[in-house]
């Protein structure tokens, strides 16, 4: 890391105080709400001259900084139909939760919704097939054990049917693997690509939920069950029951648990193994905790307070389903286009919609529709896209600046980010980045100053990470050099202390300034989830929010001057990519990095302002 960096910080300029609010996620899961109680901020150490009064000018239309890049059209590729001894494709049920609309007349279509998803998709995400063959190439003794925690949440109902029934599919066999599960071959491949589906989640018992027992995919499914006996749990009570037992030999019951966030962190709560660099297994590393997160914040529910869908008690605690899966504006939906008499519209109805913060990888995914065979099609994912960048924008940062001041020849800006999400912003796999695009331009419209430039191939002006082997950007609370960058990330540590992307080699964080949500305690988190670097110790970076300094020269530039400031939004950081590059000669790791070299690296513009200073 660059020890100029450091020294500059020390120089001149006052720390400023702290601030709250709440920001969104990336992955999948975790809960969000728009406002939040704030902590009061302490004022700005005042500036010798006067300052100029600023004209602050939000900007709309929406902040989508991603363009459309062209693609040729797919419809997707026929749902699969199936069935196994615990489980049945996506196709069977789609045949009767399709065509749903609301009193309004918007699709609330189940099937339609989730196919175009990265939980539908969670198997052929080619990213995550090439992390794990680099990760169990890297590792090759420990290859079951990466492979059995890979394919527990993203192959669930193949892995769950192999390991539970090992007479009839041999789970002693090459076949259960990644390759073997990616073998259309294979018996169980099309349980295996049909990703995380319906008679996976609705068919996880309300057991030990909430706790370590079930975090890193340790559901509870009663594979001894067979024909109607098999539960499949909702959230609505007396739910009519014979026609999927008829249709598709499964009985509906109301399980409460099926609207509690505990139900979403066994798979979204992941701890690792790791290794020492003799690849001795060494401990256990916190890889995804936005369950934890959320739990340690305003917006976090426990077990004993769960209630029913659409009965939220109020104040400010929201669940990941809330977010997620974001219910019908306007209710009465029929939950089946085949329903008999007996069924009831329900007012309070969960879109299927299951939106988190990639929107890199389902771009990347409709321009490989054909390739990927995909279910969905084209105009599908462009809906998710559309979601995905709303919840990005609507649900993520806020910017805000604070205070102008000018003397002795600097501008000196206060800008606050906001975070309104339910959990560390970003949060998920630790690949996720945000960072301060920050630019001062004068009167004559030239730039005299800009940190945080986006590159073309994905990496950020000035990131050490991205410039350095085994360096990486620290966490700032003044700005005051262009190579300096305000990047809201996880950097993994190895048992040397020294920077790794292989995850099993993951064994603390070295740096874990993620945007709090609101009403998380740093000084009381646990060491799962736990502040990291000088983050720590800046009095601005709390529970909602942070507070950033910028001091720009700006002798002998004309007024007025023009500050603009974006939070910039990237699902695999350059770095975390680079780390492939010696790697092309595993297959899925090749075949990943021809589809990233045409992919489009825009990041997503999530909160945006601009200010002018007279």
């Amino acid at each position: 890391m660059k020890r100029k960096k450091e020294k500059k910080m020390s120089l001149l300029y006052p720390m400023i105080s702290a601030m709250a609010g709440g920001v969104l996620s990336s992955l999948l899961l975790a809960s969000c709400i728009s406002a939040a109680p704030q902590q009061t901020p302490a004022a700005m150490e005042p500036v010798a001259a006067p300052a100029p009064k600023a004209k602050v000018e939000p900007l709309s239309p929406p902040l989508i900084s991603a363009p459309v890049a062209a693609f040729r059209p797919h419809p997707g590729w026929p749902l699969t139909e199936f069935v196994t001894a615990n489980f049945i494709g996506s196709g069977r049920c789609g045949k009767c939760h399709d065509l749903l609309h609301d009193n309004a007349g918007n699709n609330m279509s189940i099937i339609n919704h989730w196919l175009s998803t990265m939980m539908a998709n969670a198997a052929k995400d080619p990213f995550w097939q090439a992390k794990v063959q680099s990760e169990t190439a890297r590792n090759p003794g420990l290859k079951k054990v990466i492979e059995a925690k890979c394919m527990t949440c993203h192959m669930p109902m193949a892995w769950t049917q192999a390991k539970t029934r090992a007479k009839e599919y041999g789970t002693d066999m090459p076949e259960v693997s990644l390759d073997g599960f990616l073998d259309p071959g294979s018996e169980l491949h099309e349980a295996a690509m049909d990703g995380v589906s319906c008679t996976l989640c609705h068919q996880i018992r309300d057991d030990g939920l909430g706790t370590k027992e079930s975090f890193t995919g340790k559901y509870h499914i009663d594979i001894d069950k067979t024909g109607p006996e098999r539960e499949l749990f909702g959230p609505y009570k007396e739910p009519v029951e014979w026609p999927m037992q008829t249709s598709v030999r499964f009985t509906p019951k109301f399980g409460p648990h099926t609207n509690d966030s505990a139900l979403c962190a066994t798979c979204h709560t992941l701890y690792t193994p790791y290794v020492d660099s003799e690849g001795r297994v060494a401990g256990e590393f916190p890889e995804q905790t936005a369950y934890l997160e959320w739990l340690h914040s305003d917006y976090g529910v426990i077990a004993e307070h769960r209630f029913d869908i659409g009965e939220n008690p109020g104040g400010t605690g929201r669940l990941c389903q809330e977010c997620h899966m974001p219910h019908s504006p306007t209710g009465n939906v029929i939950i089946a286009k085949y329903a008999p008499a007996q069924v009831k519209p329900k007012d309070h109805f969960s879109q299927h919609h299951f939106v988190g913060g990639n929107f890199f990888m389902v771009n990347l995914l409709q321009k490989n529709v054909g390739n990927l065979h995909l279910t969905a099609g084209t105009d599908k994912l462009e809906d998710t896209k559309i979601r995905t960048q709303k919840q990005l924008q609507e649900n993520g940062a806020v910017l805000s600046l604070l205070d102008t001041k000018q003397s002795k020849g600097k501008l000196t800006t206060l800008v606050s980010v906001e975070n309104k999400a339910g959990h560390k912003f970003p949060t998920g796999i630790p690949c996720r980045q945000i960072w301060l695009h920050f630019t001062v331009l004068d009167g004559n419209n030239e730039k005299i100053f800009e940190s945080g430039g986006p590159r073309p191939d994905n990496g950020i002006t000035g990131n050490d990470a991205d410039e350095q082997p085994g360096a990486y950007e620290p966490h700032y609370q003044t700005i005051i050099a262009p190579d300096q960058v305000q990047i809201y990330e996880t950097v993994m540590g190895n048992t040397d202390n020294a920077v790794t992307y292989t995850l099993l080699r993951a064994a603390s964080f070295l740096k874990d300034n993620r945007l709090l949500p609101a009403g998380f305690n740093k000084s009381t988190a646990g060491t799962d989830i736990a502040v990291y670097g000088t983050a720590a110790t800046d009095p601005d970076f709390v529970g909602g929010a942070d507070r950033i300094t910028y001091v720009v020269d700006i002798g002998g530039h004309p007024a007025p001057f023009r500050i603009k400031a974006e939070m910039l939004y990237s699902g695999i950081s350059y770095a975390f990519m680079k780390d492939f590059k010696d790697e092309t000669g595993l297959p899925l790791v090749r075949h990943f990095l021809k589809l990233d070299a045409q992919a489009d690296k825009t990041p997503v513009a999530v909160a945006t302002l601009e200010a002018s200073v007279l």
